[in-house]
C-alpha cells in the first residue's frame, strides 16, 4: 500500500493499473494498492473514463464483470479488423453459443435439461465452455442421481462485455411470454 499518495499520483496508478490488468480489476483491489478509500477510488476510475470519453480516444474505460478494464471503441472495430485477426480456435462454435445462452438463461440448469432444450448431446461442449471458463459448476440438484448444476462465470461476462446478467437481451418467443435471464 502507497502511503501519502496525492490524487494526481493516484489517477496515474489507477490508470496504469486498468491499463496492465488482463482482466476486469475491482475498484476495491485498486483501493488497497492506492491507500484510498473505495468511494473515492470509484470516482476516480469515473473521472478517468469521462476524460477518455469527452476526448474521443481510441480506448476508453469500461466497467466488465464487476471491475474496469480498458477497451478500444466498438466503433473502431472495422478499422482494427484490419490488423488483428481473431486466430483460429479463439471464437465459439455455433453449438458453444446456443449451450453457452441456453445456461445463461436458465441457469442453474443440468447437462440433461440443456440436452432436452438443444435435442442434441452437449458433453463435449460442456467440457469446452468449462475449460475456457465461460461456465463452471455451481452445485447439484436435489434430485435422482443429484446431478451437476451449471451456471457462468465472470469470465462469461468479460468474454461478452458485460456487468451483469441483466444486460442479457429479452427473449422474444412466439406464443409464450418472455423470458429474463436468472442471476447464477
Amino acid at each position: 500500500m502507497c502511503v501519502n499518495m496525492d490524487v494526481d499520483e493516484a489517477r496515474r496508478v489507477i490508470e496504469a493499473l486498468i491499463f496492465a490488468s488482463t482482466r476486469p480489476i475491482r475498484a476495491e483491489e485498486i483501493a488497497q494498492v492506492i491507500g484510498f478509500d473505495a468511494e473515492t477510488t470509484t470516482a476516480l476510475i469515473h473521472q478517468l473514463k469521462s476524460e477518455y470519453d469527452s476526448m474521443r480516444r481510441g480506448i476508453q474505460v469500461i466497467e466488465v464483470a464487476g471491475g474496469y478494464q480498458m477497451a478500444t471503441r466498438p466503433e473502431l472495430a472495422p478499422y482494427i479488423e484490419k490488423v488483428e485477426r481473431t486466430p483460429k480456435g479463439q471464437g465459439l462454435s455455433r453449438a458453444a453459443l446456443e449451450t453457452l445462452a441456453v445456461i445463461a438463461y436458465k441457469q442453474p440448469i443440468t447437462r440433461g435439461e440443456i440436452e432436452a432444450l438443444r435435442g442434441v448431446r452437449v458433453d463435449a461442449v460442456l467440457a469446452t465452455l468449462l475449460e475456457r471458463g465461460l461456465i463452471r459448476e455451481v452445485g447439484r440438484k436435489e434430485t435422482l442421481g443429484r446431478p451437476i448444476l451449471y451456471g457462468t462465470t465472470p469470465e462469461f461476462l468479460r468474454y461478452f462485455g458485460m456487468k451483469s446478467l441483466s444486460e442479457l437481451p429479452e427473449l422474444k418467443m412466439p406464443g409464450r411470454s418472455n423470458t429474463q435471464p436468472q442471476s447464477g
